[in-house]
């Protein structure tokens, strides 16, 4: 089942979407992750929809949400930044204000040369998580999205930690939320593509990751409990833009598409910040 969020009179709610681009309410995002799961079974028998056409999409996380990422989570990306290949996950936070659905118009930020596009995969979560193993943790995720995480690469540079650089304005594109029975398990290898002006740029596959998602999950788990929407992005391979010589960013007018096998895509456009000059 694929489930957005889109922005009605009601307020903001999570719908399912149909064969023949109709969309069935579900529930008020609240409402939908006391429980996400039930609250998707609920609606299979539900008989109203409304057309995908002109919907105002939303994220599809509640804005409580903890966003983590895996930073270098595949060898050759580490190897394309002269970085050795981490031992433990490199976990970094995004906020749910950096959020923003397919289609959303990202500015570069005042400063910045432009935008590095890095293609992951958001895995978001169903069920409580406090100490479980990683089965378990696997088990307990409701769905997967293609995620672009787009980085400001001086200030990301700036200070030893990552977060001014991961947290620009707009820059979480994510796509629709894909159950995953429908996806799978990410150890048995899904590509992940990043098209820019469609030519590709990245071009990977899960099974390279260094820090599988269920383990990582687990790990976490020992230190905070993990809620229903909140979400882990779990890492980029290698062909981002700032290793390339010369660099390659995404400026003003450029297209970024990141596209998962069984997943589907993201597709964002690239727009001059409102302050510059």
């Amino acid at each position: 089942m694929r489930i957005v969020g889109v922005i009605t009179s009601e307020g903001e709610r999570i719908v399912a979407v149909r064969e023949g681009a109709q969309l069935v309410p579900v529930a008020g995002v609240a409402e939908f992750w006391k429980d996400p799961r039930a609250a998707l079974a609920r609606s299979l028998d539900r008989q109203r929809s409304i057309p995908a056409d002109g919907a105002r999409l939303a994220h599809p996380v509640p804005d409580g949400a903890r966003v983590l990422c895996l930073g270098l989570n595949y060898v050759a990306h580490a190897a394309e930044g002269s970085f050795e290949p981490p031992t433990k996950p490199v976990i970094f936070g995004r906020w749910t204000a950096s959020l923003v659905p397919e289609g959303t118009p990202v500015p570069v930020p005042v400063d910045e040369a432009g935008l590095d596009w890095e293609g992951e995969i958001a895995a978001v979560i169903a069920v409580p998580m406090h100490l479980v193993d990683a089965d378990t943790a696997r088990a307990g995720i409701l769905g997967y999205a293609p995620f672009n995480d787009l980085s400001a690469r001086r200030a990301q540079r700036l200070t030893a930690q990552w977060t001014l650089g991961k947290n620009a304005d707009a820059s979480g594109p994510m796509g629709d939320l894909v159950t995953s029975d429908e996806v799978g398990d990410l150890r048995d290898g899904l590509r992940v593509r990043t098209i820019v002006n469609g030519e590709t740029m990245q071009d990977g596959n899960t099974r390279d990751m260094i820090f599988e998602v269920g383990e990582v999950l687990a790990l976490v788990s020992r230190t905070m409990t993990l809620n229903p929407g909140d979400l882990i992005v779990t890492g980029t391979p290698d062909g981002v833009g700032y290793v390339r010589t010369p660099p390659v960013l995404l400026g003003p007018g450029d297209t970024v598409t990141i596209d998962i096998e069984r997943i589907g895509s993201v597709t964002t456009p690239v727009v001059a910040h409102p302050s510059a000059n």
